[in-house]
């Protein structure tokens, strides 16, 4: 698709978009792709519902959390559509009443399709990194991994990765023990 002459135009062009696709402003341009398959969808809703009660309501965990699924997060330029974000809060005590937030999430979470995975990797990583996103996960259901990356001098960096049935401790959540075989479609 060609670039949209403005800025307007091409959050226009993204508004036009048909609502059973998901649709991203990334490095000038608009990005489409469907709407998750089963895996995918399982393990986001998996994800979020392990990390809700724990980090959002403080139960059997320690709060502090604003925990959203598919949140349009815009950044500068771009604007995002993460699988799951987070931010604390000390930064986002009250949830605002918005349809899109300007406020960078501390965490998200891709679930990587074979579809996405390179967009996820080579234009949304370095995006959250550029805009002090500290803590990025990106979850593989098909091959049955989950990334862990921290933001070190601007760039996102894999410290862990775990696979299959793992049961893990992982930043920012290490205070809770993830069972990695909840996220699986089996």
């Amino acid at each position: 698709m060609a670039k949209p002459a403005s800025k307007a135009d091409l959050y226009a062009a993204l508004r036009a978009v048909p609502e059973h696709k998901v649709a991203e402003i990334i490095q000038g341009g608009l990005v489409t792709h469907p709407r998750p398959a089963a895996r995918h969808a399982t393990a986001a809703t998996a994800l979020a519902a392990l990390l809700f009660g724990p980090f959002r309501r403080g139960k059997g965990g320690p709060g502090g959390w604003v925990i959203l699924c598919e949140p349009e997060i815009h950044l500068q330029d771009d604007v995002l559509v993460p699988d799951l974000a987070g931010w604390r809060r000390e930064r986002m005590p009250q949830t605002p009443d918005v349809a899109a937030f300007d406020l960078s999430p501390d965490w998200i979470c891709e679930i990587v399709s074979p579809s996405t995975e390179a967009l996820d990797r080579e234009q949304k990583l370095p995006i959250y990194a550029n805009n002090d996103v500290r803590h990025a996960w990106l979850v593989d259901p098909l091959a049955e991994t989950l990334e862990v990356f921290e933001l070190q001098a601007k760039r996102l960096r894999l410290t862990a990765s775990h696979r299959g049935e793992q049961k893990i401790r992982a930043e920012p959540f290490a205070a809770l023990e993830l069972e990695l075989a909840a996220l699986w479609e089996r």
